[in-house]
């Protein structure tokens, strides 16, 4: 048997054994959905400098830009569908084996999987819609593009007249609390950590699978280049996620 079908087994033996799954994933899994991870080259950050928060909410310009950059990019995430890597965490899910999906990604595939809104926990926001930052009132991408593809106009909160933002987390602005706190928890009642198409080296979300460790659950790393928790980790695969999942889980 080769080293990554005994993996493969293995995992499929750790997930069968295991109660209470957290899912944990990082840009890798989205890049074979076609989505570009930002930081490798040729990603977004290469052809855009990015935009502190405090010099959106400052610039009226910065503000124009940032929306600029949102509706030439935006193709990437709205065409993409999701992989076999999504599907089958979809899987474990719906099989009750996988308590909740921790994600560092912004594009919603998981959610479009089929993965209820509940079982998500988004440390870094979604960028499928935008939201008030005053009153937190949700809009949908496309009224807002109607706003401001006339004369780049700012949209304005409805409700609170509050500053209008794609609803994601950008460099400079305070992490979320609330799902930080459901992934801390998460974490430490699992008993099975599966970290997946993340480099595990952006804090503080790099921290939920040492917390895991230690809380005494069992870690799981699947991704193409090795890590720095790779030496923790009771099983680490540098395969393909969707092939490595599909494989594992398989399809009814």
């Amino acid at each position: 048997m080769s080293e990554d079908k005994a993996g493969i087994e293995r995992l499929r033996e750790m997930i069968e054994e295991s109660r209470r799954i957290v899912v944990f994933t990082g840009a890798g899994i989205s890049t074979e959905s076609g989505i570009p991870d930002f930081r490798s080259p040729g990603g977004v950050w290469d052809k855009y400098q990015p935009i502190y928060f405090q010099d959106f909410l400052a610039s009226e310009e910065m503000k124009r830009e940032s929306w600029r950059r949102k509706f030439a990019t935006d193709a990437l995430i709205g065409q993409a569908e999701p992989n076999l890597g999504h599907v089958a965490v979809a899987k474990l899910v719906k099989r009750d084996q996988v308590n909740k999906v921790i994600t560092q990604n912004i594009d919603g595939l998981h959610q479009k999987s089929g993965i209820p809104d509940h079982k998500v926990i988004e440390l870094h926001g979604n960028a499928t819609y935008a939201s008030c930052l005053d009153c937190g009132k949700r809009y949908e991408l496309e009224e807002i593009r109607v706003i401001f593809e006339n004369n780049e106009t700012l949209p304005h909160c409805s409700e609170c007249d509050g500053i209008i933002k794609t609803a994601t987390i950008s460099f400079g602005q305070p992490m979320p609390a609330e799902p930080m706190q459901q992934a801390e928890i998460e974490s430490k009642a699992c008993d099975l950590f599966l970290a997946m198409g993340s480099s595990l080296v952006v804090y503080p979300a790099a921290g939920f699978p040492e917390i895991a460790k230690r809380s005494k659950a069992r870690l799981v790393i699947i991704n193409r280049d090795p890590t720095e928790l790779d030496r923790i980790a009771d099983l680490v695969l540098h395969t393909e996620i969707g092939a490595t999942l599909a494989e594992t889980v398989g399809f009814d």
